[in-house]
């Protein structure tokens, strides 16, 4: 008897929890929609992260953002892990003023893009009009070097830390930080929470 009764117990407590871990999992995958916001995600030519880039692409436009992607060439841009992407604007030519998400995406190649001064400018025009300006890995160094960085907590990918703090952003360590319009992310294992970070800002606009 007394077995019995204990397997009785051990099911529904097993059950319960089960039941409880997937509840818990729905509400985490629950996500606002924003239906006509526009995203602008710019990638390196070569050796951007393909899994920064993929993730927050495919979490925005499952909820009806329209992504655009831009780079410093309209060749295939190529991923670090093997993804190629067409390109759909030059950096150069990206009007802040059309977008209210501005995302620089990570990987080694994002470098490219630390002493750019069109992505710079683009940085500190997303600032002055209050667009959302997001950025993970190793690129949060393009907004430090931008000067928008400075006195906002930030995270970025650890070996660049010390180049945040030069800059004067007030570095965290999260995997995901946002300080006011500026979400930045650590690396690809944020990508799935930037990607949803940038979602959820969005929709409060």
């Amino acid at each position: 008897m007394n077995k019995l009764f204990f397997s009785i117990i051990f099911c529904f407590l097993t059950i319960a929890g089960l039941l409880t871990g997937c509840r818990k999992r729905e509400a985490e995958a629950v996500l606002p929609r924003v239906d006509g916001k526009r995203v602008v995600m710019i990638v390196a030519a070569r050796n951007f992260r393909d899994e920064e880039f993929q993730r927050p692409k495919e979490i925005l436009e499952s909820q009806g953002a329209k992504v655009t992607i831009a780079s410093s060439t309209l060749d295939l841009a190529t991923g670090m892990l093997g993804a190629r992407v067409k390109p759909d604007v030059l950096v150069k030519d990206i009007k802040v003023e059309d977008y209210d998400a501005i995302v620089f995406v990570g990987g080694i190649g994002a470098a490219e893009y630390w002493k750019n001064p069109v992505a710079h400018r683009i940085a500190r025009e997303a600032v002055e009009k209050g667009k959302i300006l997001c950025t993970i890995c190793i690129a949060p160094v393009t907004l430090a070097n931008a000067g928008v960085l400075s006195g906002k907590k930030a995270t970025v990918f650890s070996s660049e830390a010390e180049k945040l703090k030069a800059k004067g952003a007030k570095y965290t360590g999260a995997k995901v930080e946002q300080d006011g319009n500026i979400i930045t992310a650590s690396g690809p294992e944020a990508a799935k929470e930037f990607g949803e970070a940038i979602v959820r800002a969005l929709a409060k606009r």
